[in-house]
């Protein structure tokens, strides 16, 4: 499903931690499901329960990877006091097929991914 190597899981979990009581997220980015780039958003909710990124920082993010040759493979985010786990909220907005979900729980320090098709949850990893 997705390849992310172990260096990007910890750059994961450092967000979390660094960004804790509140949700971490951003976006990874490669070629062809395999992860080479860890790109940090800021979450405008400041929220412990969800996240939103900043529209113009995800625009510019959006720009870089597309002049590095790379594309979007996944959006990340973490859950502070919670299991790896998609909320309901996280499959309702799971609006895109070709997105893979990654989740890393600071409850477990565990990270999972995802892929949610039409409000369903299809494939489930751990990595």
């Amino acid at each position: 499903m997705i390849k992310i190597p172990k260096k990007i899981i910890e750059e994961i979990a450092g967000h979390a931690r660094d960004e804790a009581p509140l949700e971490a997220c951003g976006y990874l980015a490669g070629k062809e499901n395999e992860v080479l780039e860890l790109y940090r958003m800021r979450n405008i909710d400041q929220s412990s329960e969800h996240f939103s990124f900043a529209p113009k920082e995800q625009f510019g993010v959006v720009k870089k990877v597309r002049v590095m040759g790379l594309e979007l493979i996944a959006v990340y985010h973490s859950h502070p006091a919670t299991s790896a786990r998609l909320s309901s909220e996280d499959i309702r907005l799971a609006l895109d097929p070709k997105t893979i979900y990654v989740i890393h729980s600071l409850l477990n320090n565990e990270t999972k991914a995802f892929k949610v098709i039409e409000g369903k949850i299809i494939n489930e990893t751990i990595l």
